[in-house]
């Protein structure tokens, strides 16, 4: 009896032992992490994950779905270090700074555009015809470099564009640096911050992206390789944070919005009228059907024909780049801007179709 006692216990314990082996096997999840910065259309990240709303789809889809703050030049290093999967950014930084350093980058979702909310501001009655030869802060390598050139070019001033000298500053720290430093003339940056400049004595706004409509799109951006993860989690991972998005945005733009709006405020520190002003200068797409839309649309391919070929004249692909074709960019439909063997940048609207049929 007590040798039956004895087996009948060492079967237990071989049980437990299996089970408590098994078990954190069985419970874990393949986790993905999107790192996105301060700016109004990507403020909704930080609140889809505090409200439960991204766990809801993350859960559907068997994954596990974390969001990380960044300074915006920061989730741009980390994005293109691999450490992270997928992050916010402009369609310019996707194609200059991952894409042009080899990261396969694929864009899922197009969530904005910015419709007024970079902006060039100068002070002391400065005009843009007066900005060359004077210190211009900015961050460097973003669309802040982008939007000023515009500007120039936009007015006829394309050749006088090298004779402004541009001063790197973060964006943490432009306001302080701009507001605190009289001689400094202009700068160049996106709200919120352009709303504090703006609020100065003699400040004037010169230019703005209202003028330049679709130009600078607010992008998810994934590594191509994560969505093609073997295990097709990159997939479900994918499927997922589209899905929340768009609960996201049907909520911020739904009966109760004032409500929602002020949450995903308190999340980056504003404050439900400014972050209200910052969207009125913002194009959402609202609707999937509208971004999808425009991701296989000729427009887009006009848009980035122009963001790349700055990309290439400023030398933001690399120093030993011959050509804006050696950073090739993949539209939905197949088809390639440049070298169709160098595809770095995608854009994919499966995901923005999936949910715009009700399929996520």
């Amino acid at each position: 009896m007590k040798g039956c006692l004895l087996s009948n216990r060492v079967v237990s314990l071989v049980f437990l032992l299996v089970c408590f082996s098994v078990t954190p096997l069985l419970a874990q999840k393949p986790t993905f992490t999107v790192g996105w910065s301060v700016y109004v259309g990507w403020d909704p990240y930080q609140y889809m994950a505090k409200s439960g709303i991204l766990k809801k789809w993350a859960d559907k889809y068997g994954v596990a779905i974390k969001v990380q703050r960044f300074d915006y030049a920061a989730s741009l290093d980390a994005f293109t270090s691999r450490n992270i999967a997928a992050c916010t950014m402009t369609n310019m930084e996707a194609l200059d700074l991952p894409a042009a350093s080899g990261v396969d980058t694929t864009a899922i979702i197009i969530g904005d555009y910015s419709n007024g909310n970079d902006a060039v501001l100068a002070r002391g009655g400065k005009t843009l015809q007066s900005l060359p030869g004077n210190r211009v802060l900015l961050v460097e390598k973003t669309v802040s470099e982008y939007l000023l050139e515009r500007a120039l070019v936009l007015n006829g001033m394309e050749a006088q564009a090298r004779k402004v000298k541009l001063v790197n500053t973060s964006d943490r720290d432009i306001v302080a640096a701009y507001m605190n430093d009289p001689s400094q003339v202009a700068v160049v940056t996106w709200k919120p911050l352009v709303s504090q400049i703006a609020k100065m004595k003699d400040v004037k706004t010169l230019f703005d992206s209202s003028k330049i409509p679709g130009e600078i799109l607010d992008l998810l951006v994934v590594r191509t390789d994560v969505l093609k993860n073997p295990d097709g989690s990159g997939q479900k991972f994918a499927k997922a944070v589209t899905g929340a998005w768009y609960e996201m945005l049907s909520q911020m733009s739904g009966a109760n919005a004032d409500k929602t709006l002020q949450a995903v405020a308190a999340v980056s520190e504003d404050t439900l009228p400014t972050y209200k002003e910052q969207l009125s200068t913002t194009h959402m797409f609202y609707q999937p059907k509208e971004a999808a839309s425009l991701a296989t649309s000729s427009e887009l391919k006009d848009k980035m024909k122009i963001v790349r070929q700055f990309c290439f004249t400023h030398k933001l692909l690399g120093d030993g780049t011959k050509s804006a074709d050696d950073v090739a960019i993949q539209y939905p439909d197949g088809s390639v801007q440049g070298n169709a063997g160098k595809v770095r940048m995608r854009f994919d609207a499966a995901f923005m179709q999936a949910a715009a049929k009700g399929a996520l």
